[in-house]
């Protein structure tokens, strides 16, 4: 069995863009204050001295102009990594994304891959109000022709990017900013992580709490919670939001017969919409009582703690929620 580590999320991230550009020379990290000042959350802080200038590339401020060159980069036989700062700046990029990145391997009629892998900060729960606190991963899950993927554990932090790195196609990666200084044990072998499929982070019988990123720690604790309870609640951490994993979560609502969906993203038009549909259409008639979900409240997310905490779902809601579900 291997040894474990304590390691925070950011340095777990840190170390997986160490790795890939030790193990390949066309791979370089461009974004905004990535250099010099070692990016806005300080991933690629000491990166620049490590490979120089000319692979931690610092950008101007225009997302759709870097998110381009790194487009053209990966089209010319480059391995660039994008570092969008945060989610709300990527908006600035959609044009790129969506009608480039996402487009060009269907309009070539096969002929160009674009092996560019975008990073994105994401999340609520650092007081950055309503421009800076957004879960629009959504979004981009609703492109065909992009993968993308949710880190919601160190382990992921730690290896995704290894493999995302692999793939010849794009891949829009949501790293989330309020796990940066949390510690967590990983194997200190720890290394690139299946990017394909689902993932059953605790087994359970009584009910399925499916979700992702914010909510996978979330869900993970109140899982223990309810276990001291005599609930047995299973953990499926979507990780990979398109194309989505649907046989891991539908393997599991028809075992635990109940499911929760539980997502920091608005309500309306969300991944969460997307899971009930689903389970919807492939396991109805598994179910013993309406799959319910968990999300933010659809307001402008607050600056103040106490509401900025109650706009998204917490531990407490969790808990509460599922006893409702379950009670005789």
């Amino acid at each position: 069995m291997s040894d474990m580590i304590k390691i925070t999320y950011r340095e777990a991230i840190k170390q997986a863009i160490r790795e890939v550009m030790q193990k390949d020379e066309r791979v370089f990290l461009m974004g905004e204050d990535v250099g010099n000042y070692g990016g806005a959350f300080a991933v690629s802080k000491g990166l620049l001295k490590e490979f120089g200038a000319d692979r931690i590339m610092d950008v101007p401020l225009s997302e759709s102009g870097f998110t381009g060159a790194g487009i053209g980069a990966a089209l010319a036989g480059m391995k660039p990594i994008v570092e969008v700062m945060t989610v709300n700046f990527s908006l600035l990029a959609m044009d790129q994304i969506v009608n480039n990145a996402s487009t060009l391997l269907h309009m070539s009629g096969g002929q160009l891959n674009v092996p560019v892998v975008i990073r994105m900060g994401c999340g609520i729960g650092r007081q950055l109000a309503a421009q800076h606190s957004h879960s629009w991963e959504p979004f981009f899950a609703h492109v065909p022709g992009l993968i993308v993927l949710s880190v919601g554990t160190h382990e992921d932090a730690r290896g995704m990017l290894l493999s995302a790195m692999q793939s010849p196609d794009p891949v829009v990666i949501f790293e989330y900013t309020f796990m940066l200084n949390l510690e967590k044990e990983i194997p200190a072998d720890a290394g690139a992580v299946e990017i394909k499929k689902a993932k059953v982070l605790r087994e359970g019988k009584d009910i399925s709490l499916i979700t992702y990123g914010a909510g996978v720690y979330k869900c993970l604790e109140a899982a223990e919670a309810l276990g001291e309870e005599g609930i047995d609640a299973e953990v499926i951490d979507l990780r990979v939001l398109r194309p989505m994993d649907e046989e891991t979560f539908l393997n599991s609502v028809k075992k635990t017969h109940r499911a929760l969906v539980v997502e920091e993203a608005w309500k309306s038009v969300s991944i969460s919409s997307e899971v009930i549909s689903r389970i919807m259409e492939k396991a109805f008639f598994d179910l013993d009582g309406p799959v319910e979900r968990l999300c933010g409240v659809e307001v402008p997310i607050p600056y103040p703690k106490h509401l900025e905490d109650a706009s998204v779902p917490q531990v407490s809601d969790i808990l509460e929620k599922v006893k409702k579900m379950l009670k005789p």
